[in-house]
């Protein structure tokens, strides 16, 4: 699914990674009023050189190369809001794919713009988003339900590209 908002584009491209949770120590972030999620860095060079070149063509910026990468899990209660999210007075791509094992039904990521949602990203392992970000939009993956079975995680690798300077 494409959809174009002005000059800017967003994207989910289906089936582009193996949605496999990685290995890793992730820490705990629980600033409730921002977000409560687990988060680790992340390096795995094959899967960061297959995401640049999916987002390049997706946005049709060749030159783009990935400046800040981190592996976010969201387990039952968990969540991030869009005033946590950094704002950019550039305008990167954001690429999420998502690695999680299984579907977790109303865990979206929501982008929007000046406020108003403009484009959802649902938990759909394997699927990639590409997103323009800038000064007016904003980022939240939404609550991942307590009513889910113990065990549910939502596992996303978040990157940012730039072009360089």
């Amino acid at each position: 699914m494409t959809i174009t908002i002005g000059a800017r584009t967003a994207v989910i491209v289906p089936d582009a990674v193996p949605p496999s949770p990685p290995a890793a120590h992730y820490t705990r972030y629980a600033l409730l009023d921002r977000g409560s999620y687990d988060h680790a860095p992340f390096d795995d060079p094959e899967l960061l050189t297959r995401l640049t070149t999916i987002a390049r063509h997706a946005a049709g910026r060749p030159a783009l190369t990935i400046t800040d990468v981190r592996l976010v899990r969201l387990l039952r209660g968990d969540y991030l809001l869009a005033h946590h999210d950094s704002i950019h007075d550039d305008l990167p791509i954001e690429v999420i794919a998502d690695l999680s094992p299984a579907s977790v039904p109303g865990a979206e990521v929501h982008y929007r713009r000046r406020g108003q949602v403009f484009f959802r990203v649902p938990s759909t392992p394997g699927a990639v988003s590409i997103v323009e970000r800038g000064p007016t939009v904003t980022c939240n993956h939404t609550y991942v339900s307590k009513l889910h079975p113990p065990g549910t995680e939502v596992v996303r690798l978040i990157a940012l590209l730039r072009e360089p300077a």
